[in-house]
């Protein structure tokens, strides 16, 4: 990863974390999407794990700009000594932009966010539980738009920031082609949402995927505007 991609990224997390309403929140977001426990960013910062506790729980004052800069810093670094994985995903998505024909929204939350409040932002019914229960972000695609158009690197990149997020899928009519789609993608998200279809209507098959793939799986027939309004106050 190039030193200007690594910068850039710096800045986006820890200019995020700043702004935050919740930096602890946040701060912790972005350790666990590196997949970074508190007692290895603790030792990386030479400090007691009790203090990046202290931090993300808000026990603490909010970290200055000299802790945030520290910490995210030490993040990169654990996963560049890791062999780069995380870098190397959002350095594929810094510049990433799309039609807005493809791509209706596509967020990152401030702190992670239950996946029933996405699902009730969405008007969304649940048809399999998958393995998270959280999302850290969301993307809402026309899916013949994404599925007739974009390539598997385009496709991988409508992960935005991070894949611990939900996929919505518009103008869905069987779930069929989104989810087959998918299958040439990896990692999964967290969660994946059919708008457009009833949970009676759903491929027969769709559910099967879902449980190999360990994502949630939701049928949505909200009104589209409604949806995209309300996501934007997650």
């Amino acid at each position: 990863m190039s030193e200007a991609a690594r910068e850039e990224l710096s800045r986006r997390i820890a200019g995020e974390i700043t702004l935050s309403d919740d930096p602890g929140a946040t701060l912790r977001k972005w350790r666990t999407d590196f997949d970074v426990s508190q007692t290895e960013l603790a030792d990386q910062l030479g400090v007691s794990s009790s203090v990046v506790s202290d931090y993300e729980s808000g026990r603490r004052e909010s970290p200055g700009i000299g802790v945030v800069r520290r910490t995210v810093e030490g993040l990169l670094d654990i996963d560049e000594r890791r062999g780069g994985g995380r870098l190397r995903q959002y350095a594929r998505v810094l510049s990433a932009g799309f039609e807005s024909d493809i791509v209706h929204d596509l967020r990152e939350y401030d702190t992670a966010v239950p996946l029933e409040d996405f699902y009730e932002a969405m008007g969304a019914t649940e048809v399999v539980r998958g393995d998270r229960d959280r999302v850290n972000g969301h993307t809402v695609i026309d899916s013949i738009q994404a599925i007739t158009r974009l390539s598997s690197e385009e496709f991988y990149r409508l992960y935005g920031q991070s894949t611990n997020r939900a996929l919505v899928f518009t103008r869905v009519t069987r779930g069929e082609s989104p989810l087959v789609a998918m299958r040439v993608v990896s990692p999964t998200p967290n969660a994946v949402v059919l708008h457009g279809i009833d949970a009676d209507d759903l491929w027969e098959h769709a559910g099967d995927l879902a449980r190999v793939d360990g994502f949630s799986l939701a049928t949505s027939t909200r009104d589209l505007d409604a949806c995209l309004a309300d996501l934007r106050e997650l």
